[in-house]
């Protein structure tokens, strides 16, 4: 299969009003965007197209939401998801976020805090691949291979999302350390990053989920986690 399209966004949203606003805001900052108005069209596109990102409203018309092609494009890809959601529901923003989105924005929502998640999404995507310490870290039996963003566990590699990986990787470069849901929300999201703190609660849930035992993960009670 050919590499992720580093300039095509994908684009589902049945509101055509919303679609074209996010469209327009997409295009002048470079995209390539494709939109698809129902989940069976956009994930069509997302297989066939192979983008950067996929931009995905929960609430899709038809037999197909938003979390089902969420959950099918995790079976074959860990491309970057943001969730669009029409109302500020706790148990949408968090079961999206367990079956593996990067993001979200609560409906309705300004074109330009949409494109700062965009790009705060994307800088840690491209920005991953480069550090100054060792390539490969190592927590007890996992082991987090920065340049090639894998994780292996007694071997076998193991699935993340990127911003799981990007947590485990901002965790395993600051093992010791009591950090702050702050802490890790400026370090793993950015500074800029706006929403509930709670994210950072269901991301480490997935964490544990996903290494078991082998993960040292810690929760520091009044504080936040600490790795090792």
């Amino acid at each position: 299969m050919r590499s992720p399209d580093e300039a095509t966004i994908v684009l589902v949203e049945d509101d055509p009003n919303i679609a074209d606003l996010v469209d327009m805001y997409l295009r002048k900052d470079g995209y390539r965007v494709y939109q698809a108005a129902d989940g069976e069209t956009g994930l069509k596109l997302a297989k066939d197209h192979r983008p950067c990102m996929v931009i995905l409203d929960i609430g899709l018309p038809g037999g197909m939401d938003g979390l089902t092609v969420c959950r099918e494009l995790r079976a074959v890809s860990d491309v970057p998801i943001i969730f669009l959601t029409a109302r500020d529901d706790e148990i949408d923003r968090i079961i999206g976020l367990e079956m593996g989105s990067d993001d979200y924005v609560t409906k309705p929502f300004s074109p330009r805090e949409l494109m700062a998640r965009v790009r705060a999404v994307m800088r840690r995507v491209e920005g991953s691949g480069t550090t100054a310490m060792s390539p490969v870290l190592a927590v007890g039996s996992v082991e987090v291979d920065t340049a090639r963003r894998e994780v292996r566990l007694d071997g076998g590699q193991v699935a993340l999302t990127v911003r799981e990986f990007d947590l485990l990787q901002f965790l395993t470069e600051n093992q010791g350390l009591a950090l702050s849901r702050r802490q890790l929300l400026d370090g793993v999201w950015g500074y800029d990053w706006i929403g509930d703190e709670r994210t950072v609660d269901v991301h480490v849930l997935q964490l544990r989920k996903k290494l078991g035992d082998a993960l040292p993960l810690t929760t520091v009670r009044g504080v936040g986690y600490r790795l090792g």
